[in-house]
């Protein structure tokens, strides 16, 4: 079994992002003495649905998490994404979130990827939808609160996918209540907005019901 996780604290400060601690760290390759082969490797993250989850090596980003099916045999209490990742024994507050994702289908106007926060249990939580054209379930800033996913958001930005790498990052500041989302422009939010119904929670990836790779996943606290 192998994987590498960094969870010792480490500085990082850059001209778009707060000095901050990285707390958690990830880029699913492992090291020369312990690779990375299977998914079951990486004891650091909870799958919900870990069937439709698989591990790979890429010639162009080396090991990789990726979502395999749209369908999932993970049910939700109420209506919300069916593929969820979540990083183990991590609560995070005031927090960044950095990940490298690159669609592998082209679904049409839902093509997502989601980015979770906040995160308390399976009725609780936010996510991020980034969805190729926002309409209220789609390309929104959203919450679960024993609820159907509700938009807090009014988006209208489309989410520019195609079959390259992306950068997304999520920064969330629970003393404000901020939420902002950035989708390779670091300096611009994608979209963004203030809510404080959860306070610290956990963190993680995935899609409403999309297919995904994921590589680089950073964590950083402030």
């Amino acid at each position: 079994m192998a994987l590498l996780i960094s969870l010792a604290t480490t500085d990082v400060e850059s001209a778009d992002a707060p000095k901050g601690k990285v707390v958690f760290s990830d880029d699913f390759d492992g090291t020369e003495a312990k690779p990375v082969q299977s998914i079951g490797d990486l004891k650091q993250w909870e799958f919900l649905d870990p069937k439709t989850w698989t591990w790979k090596n890429t010639e162009d980003a080396g090991g990789v998490i990726e979502i395999t099916e749209r369908s999932s045999e993970y049910k939700p209490p109420t209506r919300s994404p069916g593929h969820v990742a979540l990083v183990k024994d991590l609560n995070v507050g005031n927090c960044e979130i950095r990940f490298r994702v690159r669609s592998t289908k082209d679904t049409g106007n839902h093509r997502d990827c989601c980015v979770f926060f906040g995160y308390q249990d399976a009725s609780h939580f936010y996510y991020c939808h980034l969805g190729a054209k926002p309409d209220p379930h789609s390309g929104q800033i959203m919450i679960v609160n024993e609820a159907p996913r509700l938009a807090l958001t009014k988006n209208e930005k489309l989410t520019p996918w195609d079959d390259q790498w992306h950068n997304v990052m999520v920064r969330r500041n629970i003393d404000t209540g901020l939420i902002e989302v950035f989708f390779d422009d670091m300096t611009t939010p994608h979209m963004s907005v203030t809510d404080k119904t959860f306070a610290a929670g956990r963190v993680g990836i995935g899609s409403f019901d999309d297919l995904n790779a994921f590589d680089a996943f950073t964590v950083s606290t402030f």
